[in-house]
Formats: C-alpha cells, structure tokens, sequence
C-alpha cells in the first residue's frame, strides 16, 4: 500500500489545460528567443569545408584471409606490423600535429576569394580572420591580459624556430591545427584531410597544400637512406674516375715518351702501370653499376599516392546551421516553459 501511494500518475490533460492557461507566456517567451537566436547567430562567421582523400603505396605483404578480416574487425590492421616503415599511414594524424609540419604551413600563400587579399597563412590566421562582436570583449580580455605578460617580439613571423616559438607563434599553430584535421581508414589506409576556413578560396588551397606536403614529408622519409646512399656512391664514383684517368694520362704519357727503349726495367714500369690502370678502372666500373643500382632504389622507395579525391572550392557554407540553431533555441525554450508552467501539477520544485 505504501508503494501505491508513491506512485502518482500524471495526468497529461491536466497538464494541457495549465499550457494552456499560460499561454500567454509562449507568446512572449518564444518570439523574443526566435528574435535573440537570429540576432546571435546571424553575426557568427560562417566557415567551409573541403576534404581531400589520398590512397598511398604501402609496402605491406597482403594479409587477406580469415586472420586478416578479424583483425580489422577489431580495428588492428595486420599490414601495418609488417611494414619496415617507422612512419605508418596510421602515424600521419601525429605527425600533422607536430610543430615541424605546422610550422611549414606558415609561409603558404593565400588569397581571399573576392581577390582583395593576398597574404601568407601566417598573417591571414593572425590578423584578418573575422570574429563574432559577441566574442569581442573576451577577445579584448585576453588580449590585454597576454600583453601584460609578455615581452614584445619584432619579426615574429620571420624568426621561426619549430622547437620553441614565441606566444603567438603558439596561438597561430594552435588555430591550425584545429582548422586542420587528418584521419586514416585502418582497413583501407585512406587519408582524409579535412581543412576549415572562413573564406572558402583559402579553404581548397590550403587542402591542397595540406596534401602535397604530407606527400613531400613522406616521399622524402621514405627515400632518406636511399638518397644518402646515393650521395655516397656519387662521391666514390667520382673519386675512382679521377683515380683512373690521372692514371691513365700518366700511362700514356709514359708509354709515348719510351716507345723505342727496349730496357726489361723500363717496360716492366710500363707494365705496372698498365695493371694499375686497369685496376683503377675496374675499380670505377664497379662503383658506376652500384650508382646506378642506388638511383634505381631512389626511385624503388619513393611511394605512390594515388588522388581519390582533390581540393574543390566549396560552395556552400558547412556552418553555423542558422536555420537548426535557431529552431533548436525555440524548441528548447518551449520545453523549459512548458515544465516551469506545469511544475506544480508534476510536483517539480524550482
């Protein structure tokens, strides 16, 4: 019995009729939200968005099967613990967030989508991005309270140095990266870079860029010992050449000088030459077949990535939803007046 009497049943055409009694009170509380929602909103910058997907070369053994599908299942790719890379496709979102590849963004150029503007990514993210008034004493806040912390610093932009920026180096790199964003399908190794900007122009070419320097990064990660030992066997190659021909111009050079002189000593000499000559010049044959064999593997390791899908210029805006946030504000205002008019009939208490 005392379970029942806990229980209460509301009564739903109860509360109906107390709605109705007030409401009087919707008609004042819904169209000042509408009207403040679409005051608020209006002035909130709208950004784009453009994404470009890239399939790259790995050089993974195939993991087909039954072992291979459950990993993925569980999302571990079987693939990537095979590769001798130590920078697999799944690392690529860390290495977008290191200060070494955002730092190399700086410099890009960009232009506005009117034209008017043509400027670094740098000052473009520092000086000319717009910003809500109702954001503007915050803004101001924190910009006074920054100044009174830190010391003044002349070429900012000029004197970069990835492993310690200054404050606002930090705030740039920082805006960024939350502009800038990079995920990879752990079955497939699809990248997916995905940029934000308020013009949508700067948006398709910073995509852009994006891409290239990831692909330059890791063309130039993957080649790296290939490439040194290029240099090397260029360096040897080279140096067994000028072996060889100083000392054929000294054979030759001996051998017309001594072409009638028929002395055992003489000719013994000229024979010693010649063996050296042809040493030196097997010497250099071989490290010419190893240059060549390294050049081959230059172009062996540097990878293939293959566009699944460019940089375009959006042509609508992603966001702010105006339209769904406004409604959401509406409806969210009628719920909390609904419960507050019938808090008394559902036994809420304020």
């Amino acid at each position: 019995m005392a379970e029942n009497k806990e229980l209460e049943v509301i009564n739903i055409r109860q509360i109906l009729k107390v709605l109705w009694k007030g409401r009087k009170t919707f008609y004042k509380t819904l169209p000042a939200v509408f009207l403040i929602s679409c005051i608020y909103i209006v002035f909130v910058p709208r950004y784009y968005t453009c994404s470009v997907m890239l399939a790259p070369e790995t050089e993974a053994p195939n993991t087909s099967g039954m072992l291979g599908s459950l990993a993925s299942s569980f999302g571990f790719d079987i693939g990537s613990l095979a590769n001798q890379d130590a920078i697999s496709p799944i690392l690529y979102p860390d290495l977008m967030e290191s200060n070494d590849f955002v730092v190399s963004l700086f410099p890009i150029q960009v232009t506005t989508e009117d034209g008017e503007l043509t400027t670094s990514y740098y000052d473009y993210i520092s000086n000319h991005q717009k910003a809500s008034p109702w954001s503007m004493p915050l803004i101001w806040t924190k910009n006074l309270i920054n100044s009174m912390f830190e010391d003044k610093e002349e070429g900012g932009e000029e004197k970069i140095n990835p492993f310690r920026l200054t404050r606002q180096q930090e705030k740039i790199a920082k805006a960024m990266r939350s502009n800038i964003t990079c995920s990879v399908d752990k079955k497939t190794d699809v990248i997916t870079i995905m940029v934000n900007d308020q013009d949508p122009l700067i948006c398709a070419t910073l995509a852009d860029s994006v891409r290239t320097r990831l692909q330059d990064f890791i063309t130039d990660y993957r080649t790296n010992k290939a490439r040194i030992d290029l240099e090397y066997y260029k360096r040897l190659t080279a140096e067994a050449k000028a072996d060889y021909e100083k000392v054929r111009r000294q054979y030759v050079s001996m051998s017309d000088a001594n072409n009638d002189i028929i002395l055992k000593s003489v000719q013994s000499k000229i024979a010693d030459m010649e063996n050296d000559m042809q040493l030196k010049y097997n010497t250099y044959n071989v490290l010419n077949t190893q240059l060549q064999a390294a050049r081959a593997k230059v172009q062996e390791r540097t990878p293939a990535f293959t566009v699944l899908q460019g940089a375009t210029v959006p042509l609508k805006a992603t966001g702010p939803k105006r339209m769904l946030f406004v409604i959401g504000m509406v409806l969210l205002t009628f719920v909390g007046t609904s419960i507050y008019l019938s808090r008394k009939t559902i036994h809420l208490k304020f």
